[in-house]
């Protein structure tokens, strides 16, 4: 077993001897994330403040709760708005970690897949960086019209103020309990949040967490590929495929796959952000992946077949986020569409 999936799967799901023996250290990420606050609250560390609000998207635990089908769904839903939107991320996995923008024509290993991913999915301008203040400044200078910013990850990035949060949530709720490494927080629960941040929970699994709310997530009718050929995803249902997904949990994948009725040859789980660039199939059955892997394959794989995860978030929460987002752009001097 992956010490990954030894700490996910048996440690961080109770309070057993391993989370226990790694307690102190824990007690030294509280410290930590205290004196973090300290710096913050005591005016000694500013949080930098742009001038359209700022949303962001993400967890208080280590690995993924599906975080960017929520981003994507978001900027979906204000572009029919008509709202101009902007994406700030941190580029998971780059060696390079300054500011810089991410075009359609950036590669994976330069962008990280996940930023790479909403650029193509949503046209949008994305600026990726490890200091997301000024990737958000940045995207504002190149694109001034831009009213409404939205951080894919960065929840606990005290650097820029955000106005508004969506914490997701998958089944593992809070798993122990514990700040890492004898638990999987990543800051302590509930959250200390400023007074002007507003707070919604959104849970992507079967189960919620606390007053969550539910988004309902599914795979696409429709598979694409690299050389611009869609094919539905029902055409192989009686042809045998192979699957791959570098993805958090590439299990719920494969299920959801099978749960259409395909057959699966092969299976191919990687860890989140697996870089692919000198994979190859095993044999030459028709390879399905998510689009997040799509991205890595693609220029040596076009071949590769991605089936879209489609991310549907409740009404009332689309239509909180659309009237605080609407208050608080008049707040910065901007007429909302």
């Amino acid at each position: 077993m992956k010490l990954s999936a030894f700490f996910t799967e048996q440690v961080w799901t109770g309070k057993g001897l391993v989370a226990f023996l790694l307690g102190p250290v824990s007690w030294l990420t509280k410290l930590w994330l205290m004196r973090q606050d300290h710096l913050y609250l005591s005016g000694k560390r500013e949080s930098v403040h742009v001038p359209v609000p700022v949303l962001v998207v993400g967890n208080v635990l280590v690995g993924g709760t599906g975080k960017t089908p929520v981003v994507i769904s978001l900027v979906q839903h204000f572009q029919k708005l008509g709202l101009q939107v902007g994406v700030i991320a941190r580029a998971y996995g780059t060696s390079d970690e300054s500011v810089r923008e991410v075009t359609a024509d950036t590669q994976a290993d330069a962008a990280g897949d996940e930023a790479l991913l909403i650029k193509r999915r949503c046209q949008v301008p994305v600026f990726i960086g490890r200091q997301r203040a000024q990737a958000a400044l940045a995207l504002l200078r190149a694109y001034p019209a831009t009213r409404l910013l939205i951080s894919d990850d960065g929840m606990q990035h005290r650097g820029l103020h955000h106005d508004l949060a969506v914490c997701v949530f998958d089944d593992r709720g809070l798993g122990n309990g514990w700040l890492l490494p004898a638990g999987p927080l990543r800051e302590s629960w509930p959250r200390k949040l400023a007074p002007d941040v507003k707070q919604y929970l959104l849970h992507t699994a079967q189960q919620s967490f606390e007053n969550s709310l539910p988004a309902k997530r599914y795979l696409s009718h429709i598979a694409i590929n690299g050389l611009g050929q869609q094919r539905l995803l029902s055409s192989w249902i009686n042809q045998p495929v192979q699957a791959l997904a570098g993805i958090a949990r590439p299990d719920l994948f494969f299920e959801a796959l099978k749960n259409t009725g395909l057959v699966l040859a092969n299976t191919y789980p990687l860890q989140d952000h697996a870089p692919l660039s000198n994979w190859r199939p095993s044999n030459d059955l028709p390879v399905l992946c998510t689009e997040k892997d799509a991205v890595k394959l693609w220029p040596h794989l076009p071949e590769a077949w991605a089936v879209p995860l489609e991310c549907e978030l409740p009404g009332v929460l689309l239509d909180e986020i659309t009237s605080d987002v609407q208050q608080l752009s008049l707040k910065y001097g901007h007429q909302t569409a």
